[in-house]
């Protein structure tokens, strides 16, 4: 099986693989989007068109995340055990982990608990940091021994005894999806009470009408942008690299082909998959990708601190 791994990383390979995959509502016309406090749906004008974000990118960080990590084992999938994560105890029970933390390894059970051991580790391995040019390359290759999503979904350390605050990467792997041609499909409906239906609301009791906006569109497209260059520049050696490149392709994947049910009133189906960039790439299966992994990630272990990758941390708060 090949990936074409070598292509992407060279020296002088592309900057971005992007990908676009043409998407429609698995039954029916109507999709919920993702609503925000205070504004709801985001629509907006462009050129000809009207659009509708149907997913953010910060939500689709977190899919991306969520199709790697079983909830019910509380640990990575098999294909990608052995890849590095931070686990927080407390009690001797798991109570999180850095792939679940909206933070990563900036999450307050891991940072701010009072057992200070991994802050004050973490403190000194990046102690030289805090002053001159940030060398990029090292803080990649610290980051990847504890947690190596953060070189793809990146990481804001933003705590003053952390060499300042100044400990921080961008995402390398970014995605959203919107829908153009959107025209809202408003319908509505009832909270029934049978029992009562002139019963005191602010209660919970009696009948209550309510509207719902839901969107029909032209076209639903989700977008991905893994950023080669970034990656490339980490200085980490190659099998870093195909292992980080490997495991965005993976998510990207694993999001399309299970990762679609967005909300009750959003369940997607995959119509098309392009690879816009560069051209003549395929985007590989699922399944040739949890072949190729577990490889991938055996050739770096020795880059990966704590137990087979996982460090693990006690929360004390």
């Amino acid at each position: 099986m090949t990936l074409q791994l070598d292509t992407l990383i060279a020296p002088n390979g592309p900057v971005r693989l992007l990908v676009e995959a043409q998407l429609a509502p698995i039954q029916g016309r109507r999709f919920q989007p993702t609503g925000f406090p205070d504004l709801g749906p985001a629509v907006y004008d462009a050129g000809d068109s009207s659009f509708v974000l149907v997913e953010s990118a910060q939500s689709m960080a977190n899919r991306m995340e969520g199709v790697c990590w079983d909830s019910t084992d509380n640990d990575l999938i098999p294909c990608l055990q052995g890849l590095s994560f931070v686990r927080v105890e407390q009690d001797g029970v798991y109570l999180t982990s850095s792939v679940t933390e909206a933070h990563r390894l900036n999450s307050p059970y891991i940072l701010e608990s009072k057992d200070k051991s991994f802050f004050t580790k973490l403190q000194e391995e990046t102690a030289g940091f805090a002053t001159g040019p940030l060398d990029r390359p090292k803080l990649a290759s610290t980051l990847l021994g504890y947690d190596a999503g953060c070189l793809l979904h990146g990481v804001f350390l933003a705590k003053k005894d952390l060499a300042g605050g100044r400990l921080r990467l961008e995402r390398a792997l970014s995605a959203f999806i919107e829908a153009e041609g959107a025209a809202v499909a408003a319908s509505g409906g009832v909270k029934k009470d049978e029992v009562n239906p002139k019963g005191d609301t602010g209660k919970g009791f009696g009948h209550v009408p309510f509207q719902r906006d839901e969107y029909v569109a032209d076209n639903i497209t989700a977008f991905f942008n893994l950023d080669l260059a970034q990656i490339r520049g980490y200085g980490l050696d190659d099998a870093a690299a195909r292992l980080l490149v490997a495991l965005g392709l993976y998510k990207i994947r694993a999001v399309l082909d299970r990762g679609l049910r967005l909300r009750t009133a959003c369940d997607l189906d995959v119509i098309r998959v392009t690879v816009t960039r560069p051209q003549g790439l395929e985007l590989p299966t699922t399944a040739e990708l949890e072949e190729a992994l577990p490889g991938l990630i055996d050739a770096c272990a020795s880059m990966f601190g704590g137990e087979r990758g996982v460090t693990t941390v006690t929360y004390k708060g």
